[in-house]
């Protein structure tokens, strides 16, 4: 355990009632993550326990849980179904040294800790964690609370981002909304369900992308790989698609500033099925010709945000498409233990520029660059192309159109069988000659391969990465799949080259 800091980011909450505390549990749960620390500060009475209880309820998801308080057992733990929750409370210890016996060294890694009476362990709490100190104010009734909350070391941005939620809610219609907090995906974003009455809605916190270090010419690699910097892109797009009668989530509030918006809940259809999730064909079919009609359009390169503010999509580039590539080198072969020399890094390079140089100016269009299941949902009650709900979309840029449907096709969370995407890509492929004439298949299905070679690099070097530098390891399982369609698509004639190098550098890889 490390030193108390001090320092952080702090703000007051006015707990007039029962309410007002159930609200700042939900909006401190909203937040927190296994392997979280709160400590909750006050005197006796000032209701730290009822917090606590508070608390433990809502993420047990169970109003009338019992929740003993720990005075005498100074340790209760709840094995709750997404997580782990431990309820300490260590008045009764005469000091910091008696932690150990009480096995607080050996809580959990992935549990949350609510801990009452944290100035017995002064000296020996983590620097990054989440304090609630409650008051009490006689004067304004015997109800009545102060909360101050603070977040100490990594958790100040998260205890900022608590107060800029409530402020958000208060201004909007949704002040009171029940909240559930939804499961989330690789990135930063996070959402939540709300409900208001009968009406529904998503909550989408999307705070402002950081910088990261520079990694070629003074840039970090999002500014290269043109990732959104903030929700401008999402809410540009998403008004463009629905210009277009594609079924975008409609935006009811935006703080476009903070990164927070209410916008349509689309419900929980799926276009795969079963357990591990199997495509089903006929949404496949459905979202395949989302791209057909996408790709018809002549669409612009610049979006409005709002009233004087506009987005423009940037050009899915040669260094965009390069870098992304790169990951494969940078982080799946050194997990596999395989070192790359420079000379044989430089071919590497030169190979998927040549490959990439011949099919990066065909057939452009907006690229939503996250087309695959996880992001599309089924809307029965709608018709044709709007029968696809579509999320994701907000480091969409403009780039050749075989992009998304490879995406699509090679989806890196579910095996689509080899049969189903050679059928769903003639029939994509049919259908734009039989609109347009000028259709290039042969030059389109090339574009299709180099993507998606491209792209399976890419999710292979994200996946390692997520492993080894986010501490992710769930996304190695989808690793043998993606890894199978990498080398289906090496196989076509054009990417002869790339594949011998392939074939020759990477373990595993089959002639």
């Amino acid at each position: 355990m490390l030193p108390l800091t001090s320092g952080g980011s702090s703000h007051s909450v006015a707990l007039a009632d029962e309410r007002a505390t159930e609200r700042l549990v939900v909006d401190i749960a909203a937040m927190l993550e296994p392997g979280d620390l709160v400590t909750l500060s006050g005197d006796l009475g000032a209701g730290k326990t009822t917090f606590a209880r508070a608390m433990i309820r809502h993420l047990a998801g169970d109003p009338s849980l019992s929740v003993p308080s720990p005075s005498f057992t100074l340790m209760q733990t709840y094995e709750l179904p997404r997580l782990t929750v431990v309820h300490a409370d260590l008045y009764r210890l005469d000091g910091p040294g008696e932690l150990a016996e009480l096995g607080f060294d050996d809580l959990p890694k992935d549990a949350i800790v609510l801990l009452e009476w944290p100035d017995r362990a002064a000296g020996f709490l983590p620097a990054s964690r989440l304090d609630v100190a409650f008051s009490l104010a006689p004067q304004r009734g015997p109800e009545y609370r102060n909360a101050r909350v603070t977040g100490y070391g990594a958790f100040a941005a998260r205890a900022e981002r608590i107060a800029a939620i409530r402020r958000f809610l208060d201004s909007t219609g949704y002040a009171t909304a029940e909240r559930k907090r939804i499961q989330g995906d690789a990135s930063t974003r996070s959402y939540e369900r709300l409900k208001v009455g009968d009406h529904i809605a998503i909550l989408m916190n999307s705070p402002r992308r950081p910088d990261g270090p520079p990694v070629r010419d003074g840039k970090p690699y999002s500014a290269i790989a043109h990732l959104a910097e903030d929700v401008k892109a999402f809410v540009a797009m998403a008004h463009g698609l629905r210009h277009y009668s594609f079924s975008a989530p409609h935006i009811y509030e935006a703080d476009v500033e903070e990164g927070l918006l209410i916008i349509e809940d689309l419900g929980n259809g799926l276009v795969v099925e079963g357990e591990p999730p199997e495509p089903i064909e006929a949404r496949y079919r459905a979202a395949t010709d989302v791209l057909v009609e996408l790709h018809s359009q002549a669409l612009p390169d610049t979006l409005p945000v709002s009233p004087h503010v506009e987005h423009k999509l940037p050009r899915y580039d040669m260094d965009a498409l390069l870098i992304e590539v790169e990951l494969l080198l940078d982080w799946y072969l050194p997990s596999l233990g395989a070192a790359i020399p420079e000379s044989t890094r430089a071919a590497y390079v030169a190979l998927w520029r040549e490959a990439l140089d011949v099919i990066k100016d065909n057939n452009l269009s907006w690229v939503l660059r996250d087309y695959h299941s996880p992001n599309l949902l089924w809307l029965p009650d709608r018709h044709g192309s709007a029968r696809i709900g579509l999320l994701d979309f907000q480091d969409a840029v403009m780039g050749p159109a075989a992009y998304d449907l490879a995406s699509l096709l090679q989806d890196a969370r579910v095996d689509v069988p080899e049969d189903l995407e050679v059928s769903l890509l003639s029939h994509y492929v049919r259908t734009r000659i039989s609109m347009d004439t000028d259709f290039d298949a042969p030059a389109f299905i090339r574009a299709y391969a180099t993507l998606a070679a491209q792209r399976a690099s890419k999710i292979l070097g994200i996946f390692a990465r997520l492993d080894r530098r986010d501490g992710k390891p769930q996304y190695l399982r989808h690793m043998p799949r993606v890894w199978n369609y990498l080398q289906r698509s090496l196989a076509h004639p054009s990417l002869g080259s790339l594949n011998a190098w392939y074939i020759a550098n990477v373990p595993g890889m089959k002639p």
